[in-house]
């Protein structure tokens, strides 16, 4: 007699039956039986109709050598965003062949969606969110559609949405999720590698505890969470393909602050603040205050991650003009109202430095201000009060038509015969 499915037993029945259900499935096996759960899945319970989603990340290798253990040839999809380290493709390559994996099937983004969203391949510094759905959640989504479920390596150490996380979970569309390392610990995965003497990633003993694409991954310090390195400095823990399924388990991103105005609109904010402690040779998105560049320039400069740099009022600008290109972007600081020091700071460097790229304001930045930043470069606002981001984001911030004080070549102070004004000769 064929053994009927929890999985078409759930379609069947009620909410609460389905929860039973899986209850059941899951009392069936021991915290720590990742075989027993897998080999359970891939021949009892969704035999010929399971799909093997692998990031080949930092702890990938050991849920790949049980499936190897398994069955060889069970399908397993990477998500091939275009955004991966050259390390972790390479590592795709090692594992299959060390594995005798034989069926890696790469999933990439659709190249419509890539050239109407992301053409120039920035959409993850201003919408993560998005960048993620079109490179991961969208073709993950067309495969494992063809599928009664899918086996991910989501632990519950990882992080605080994950601490509840069972061996199986149903979705919203009545798919089961399985999860066979859910018990691991970090220490589990340690000793199961150097157990079977797996492989590591080659970023990892570089302090790459959890690894996605490499634009929004980072290096952990002792004792941060193995997946604070990733999205560092927003609200976000998830790209997206474990939403929805077991909300309490996996729930959607808290809505971000959008508090950086920037090309006309809010976005979320890719940089964070200097902190105490900080290593300027590798930090990643964070502004670096000036002093403390120039005490570590050479650091800087090797860093590989994109960085920015902060200018306070006193800071001496030109002794950075020659490095100011190695930042992604410049804030400029104004601590109060009646502070103009950065003004003068912001046109030295985008007028008589001519940098390039984004020059944005903080800290006590109000509406009165924003058309006076921008006259003098700045292009970007980090704004925290209120009744300026709905100034900005209503179009009704207050014009300056005259000028005592011209910045630029356009400008014309008040009082003045510009047809009178001698050429200036080219040189």
């Amino acid at each position: 007699m064929a053994q009927t499915s929890p999985l078409k037993f759930a379609q069947s029945q009620p909410d609460h039956a389905r929860a039973g259900a899986i209850m059941a499935l899951n009392g069936m096996f021991d915290d720590m039986d990742a075989l027993g759960v897998l080999r359970h899945a891939v021949t009892e319970l969704l035999p010929a109709d399971l799909a093997i989603v692998s990031s080949f990340g930092a702890d990938s290798v050991v849920l790949l050598h049980i499936v190897a253990q398994v069955d060889r040839a069970l399908p397993v999809y990477f998500l091939e965003t275009g955004k991966h380290f050259v390390e972790t493709l390479a590592y795709v390559e090692t594992l299959k062949e060390t594995l005798g994996l034989s069926n890696v099937v790469a999933l990439r983004p659709d190249p419509r969606d890539i050239a109407r969203f992301d053409p120039d391949g920035t959409l993850w510094e201003t919408d993560p969110d998005s960048c993620c759905h079109i490179r991961k959640t969208e073709p993950l989504d067309a495969t494992v559609s063809g599928f009664g479920g899918w086996v991910t390596g989501r632990k519950r150490f990882q992080t605080t949405e994950r601490g509840v996380l069972p061996h199986f979970e149903l979705t919203s569309d009545d798919r089961i999720k399985v999860n066979p390392l859910a018990y691991f610990s970090d220490a589990d995965i340690t000793t199961y590698k150097l157990k079977y003497g797996l492989p590591e990633h080659p970023l990892y003993n570089m302090g790459y505890k959890s690894i996605g694409c490499a634009p929004c991954t980072s290096v952990v310090a002792e004792g941060e969470d193995p997946r604070a390195g990733r999205w560092r400095g927003l609200n976000k823990k998830e790209c997206g393909i474990h939403f929805d399924f077991n909300g309490a388990i996996a729930k959607p991103m808290a809505a971000q602050e959008l508090n950086l105005y920037k090309d006309g609109k809010f976005i979320a904010d890719p940089f964070r603040a200097w902190a105490e402690g900080d290593d300027p040779g590798s930090v990643r998105y964070t502004h670096i205050p000036l002093p403390v560049f120039l005490a570590n320039r050479e650091a800087v400069l090797a860093n590989p991650h994109p960085v920015g740099l902060l200018v306070s009022p006193g800071d001496n600008v030109e002794l950075v003009r020659d490095d100011l290109g190695r930042f992604a972007s410049v804030a400029i600081n104004f601590p109060g109202f009646t502070d103009g020091r950065g003004y003068s700071s912001a046109r030295l460097i985008a007028e008589r430095y001519g940098y390039q790229g984004e020059l944005r304001a903080v800290g006590d930045v109000l509406a009165d201000q924003v058309p006076l930043m921008a006259r003098c470069g700045i292009t970007t606002f980090l704004v925290r009060h209120e009744p300026t981001k709905k100034a900005l984001a209503d179009g009704k911030l207050a014009t300056v038509d005259l000028f005592y004080q011209p910045v630029g070549k356009t400008e014309v102070p008040v009082g003045t015969r510009p047809f009178l004004r001698r050429a200036v000769e080219k040189v």
